[in-house]
């Protein structure tokens, strides 16, 4: 008995030092939050190895116009002729035993064009995966935003529905305090009593929504998801006034800056790059060579000399092989402009859309907040008059309801607002 209440005693101590680090610890604001998500192992991870990926790319590809440096060595043995030994068998070979030791050095003069192109798609490439880490990074941070914001409204929903339901249930005792005094009629204790039991749901179901928004926000960067996230709040914070971007004369739509556009441009020169490159092989291409080293009969070092080569290949039918490839690929270029073409009217679609958003929530907050402020005083008024006997609790009821609404309409209002400016961010290319 005794151990088993030091067990428990060891428990509850274990409950109150998490809680109180817990609340010790600093608010979580939306950026740490970002930081925390991108921290995590995310498709961010992976866009920023792909990221290094093409830079490794980029490194090979510059490799191919510097002097390829190597040493050779080699003992090559031929076998004299059986009626003549001192005649070797392949002529190829300088004699029955051949001693090579060469350092070698390669450079390829790019007189076709194809290193110069492999270069652009290694460049492409760096600058495909670039973009690619910033709509992920900015794609991660859109759907963080959105999880922290739900999760602010989901607790002011879970508090305007204790409230609510804390007026209703005052407003049901008070009401069967009048019944048991002969001053109320049961009519009104039993639509009291079903308002407390409707209001009982909805506190039910608004709890479940906040642990679900909980969950949702947290398992961005941890598998601990059930304990609560103690978050800055913004959604009580004065909403700043909105600003009407003026466009000037002769620049740009704000959403042709998005990285989306900027992935399509690289893409379409990758393909340029490799249609010059697949040409490359209809043009003339040389190296030049240099060894210096023993290439002897005999491994002695006062052997040795050098010798420069230079090779010059001419191509000269490939069956079209090289213009088919090259066609392919200026094709395959031209999908991408209409692609573009076609983003580019979907973003301006996009950033119309977010901005007119922007516009009609920020005048709903205004909106919802004289919808909070009427509902307040009309329930207190409908309050006072059923107290005294001049209005029915049917309309206490009602004027309960609508509080209700409008309070869950104020932060919604509120929370879609900044999830609206977060697209709005997006779609002018941030």
């Amino acid at each position: 008995m005794a151990r088993t209440l030091m067990v428990g005693c060891f428990i509850v101590a274990l409950f109150v030092a998490s809680a109180t680090a817990q609340s010790q610890s600093p608010p979580l604001s939306l950026e740490e939050c970002v930081r925390l998500a991108q921290s995590a192992q995310s498709a961010v991870t992976m866009a920023q190895q792909q990221s290094e990926i093409a830079r490794y790319s980029r490194t090979m590809a510059r490799a191919g116009f510097l002097p390829q440096v190597r040493v050779d060595n080699s003992f090559i043995y031929n076998s004299p002729l059986l009626y003549n030994p001192a005649v070797f068998s392949f002529a190829a070979f300088n004699g029955i035993r051949e001693y090579v030791s060469l350092l070698n050095t390669t450079l390829e003069v790019d007189t076709s064009g194809r290193l110069r192109a492999v270069m652009a798609r290694a460049r492409a490439d760096q600058e495909i995966a670039a973009a690619s880490l910033g709509i992920t990074q900015r794609d991660l941070r859109r759907l963080v935003t959105v999880a922290f914001f739900q999760l602010q409204l989901a607790r002011h929903l879970v508090q305007a529905a204790q409230n609510t339901l804390a007026e209703a249930k005052h407003f049901e005792a008070r009401t069967q305090l009048l019944f048991k005094n002969g001053e109320a009629a049961e009519g009104d204790l039993i639509k009291a009593s079903a308002q407390v039991a409707f209001l009982e749901q909805a506190q039910s179901a608004s709890e479940l929504q906040g642990l679900l928004a909980n969950h949702a926000l947290a398992s961005f960067w941890t598998r601990d998801v059930n304990t609560p996230l103690v978050l800055q709040e913004v959604l009580d914070q004065p909403v700043p006034p909105l600003q009407e971007g003026r466009r000037e004369q002769g620049l740009p739509d704000p959403f042709m800056r998005r990285l989306e556009l900027v992935l399509l441009d690289a893409e379409r020169r990758g393909f340029l790059a490799d249609s010059r490159r697949a040409r490359a092989d209809l043009l003339p291409q040389a190296n030049v060579s240099f060894q210096y080293g023993v290439d002897a009969l005999q491994p002695v070092i006062s052997d040795r000399g050098y010798a420069a080569l230079f090779n010059l290949n001419i191509p000269i039918f490939d069956w079209f092989k090289a213009h088919s490839a090259s066609r392919q690929f200026q094709l395959q270029a031209k999908q991408v402009d209409f692609t573009r073409e076609i983003a580019a009217r979907t973003f301006s679609k996009e950033y119309w859309d977010a901005l007119e958003r922007v516009k009609t929530l920020h005048a709903q907050i205004l909106m919802t907040q004289n919808q909070v402020k009427f509902s307040e005083e009309d329930l207190r008024i409908s309050r006072l008059r059923q107290e005294g006997g001049e209005g029915a609790a049917l309309h206490v009821v009602i004027a309960q309801t609508q509080l209700a609404q409008a309070r869950t309409n104020y932060y919604t209002a509120l929370a879609n607002f900044w999830i609206a400016r977060t697209d709005l961010d997006i779609a002018s290319g941030h």
